[in-house]
């Protein structure tokens, strides 16, 4: 309507701001800055389903994802898997934060008429991303270790439906100890055990739905060669010894992975001591439990 372009542009001029209908909880317009862009949701949930097709929609086959809360070993077993010649194991992806909008309502209507809604078009462009990477490599099958990933294992799992899982658990309390470490002006210790159980509990949810491979990071540094032989043997791929000395990476950026000095190593590094069960803050110990961490501690 004129009269709202027109309360629209006094708003800008006098303000800055400008209202925009915008998904709220409530469902209201919300007032943004001029010149800034909502950021796109994906999909809702009611709209992930299977591909109609698996083999004319899918490029990638088999691909494996690392499941695993922050800190828990998950850039240490990427390298060590990155080393293996048939794996390519690249930095974490965030390819589930890639939406796919509709500039139109004539584009809706077209995608809908050759069968495609938001969620299916937002799968096509996530299999084409990994594809890509996958192919650049010269290897045969792709692993993305995202821990985010864990907060929609649903989607991943409808959207590559021959998808494999290792499952790679810590002990909770080592976890929220390195997480606070990571960032130790931006939360608390305390804050930092609620943040990382918050994963925790994402990755149990993956394991009680998912079919997969549990690995722990205290067996991985303690043994890495049984540990990475059972990865091999759950992959159906044969063992290389390589996968123990990784070397290099390619990066080594925060947000993107650890970037520690154990990563740097190039070689796997015995992992710090379990906390005692003094040092287990109260709002972990049924995790611990679930994992089967109180009685090693």
């Amino acid at each position: 309507m004129n009269w709202q372009r027109t309360v629209n542009d006094a708003l800008v001029r006098f303000t800055g701001f400008r209202v925009i209908r915008a998904k709220t909880p409530a469902g209201e317009a919300r007032a943004t800055p001029e010149g800034t862009r909502t950021p796109a949701a994906t999909a809702g949930a009611e709209l992930v389903r299977p591909p109609a097709d698996p083999q004319a929609d899918r490029l990638l086959r088999a691909p494996i994802f690392i499941l695993s809360p922050v800190r828990s070993g998950s850039t240490l077993l990427r390298a060590m898997m990155n080393a293996h010649s048939l794996l390519h194991a690249p930095h974490e992806l965030h390819v589930r934060r890639l939406t796919v909008g509709f500039g139109t309502t004539l584009s809706r209507r077209a995608m809908e008429a050759l069968g495609h809604n938001q969620a299916d078009l937002e799968h096509l462009l996530w299999d084409r991303v990994l594809h890509r990477e996958l192919v650049r490599s010269g290897k045969s099958f792709i692993v993305d270790k995202t821990p985010a990933n864990a907060f929609a294992f649903r989607r991943i799992a409808a959207c590559w439906p021959d998808a494999r899982f290792v499952f790679l658990l810590r002990h909770p309390a080592s976890v929220a100890t390195s997480w606070h470490e990571a960032s130790p002006d931006r939360r608390t210790p305390e804050e930092a055990a609620l943040d990382a159980l918050r994963y925790m509990k994402a990755v149990q949810r993956a394991r009680e739905a998912l079919a997969g491979l549990t690995v722990r990071y205290e067996d991985l540094t303690a043994d890495p060669e049984t540990e990475t032989r059972r990865v091999c043997d759950f992959l159906d791929i044969p063992w290389e010894p390589g996968m123990i000395s990784y070397g290099d990476q390619a990066v080594i950026s925060k947000g993107l992975g650890d970037w520690k000095d154990k990563i740097r190593s190039g070689t796997v590094q015995q992992g710090r001591e379990l906390p005692g069960p003094d040092e287990i803050p109260e709002v972990l110990k049924p995790i611990c439990g679930t994992w089967g961490y109180l009685a090693a501690s």
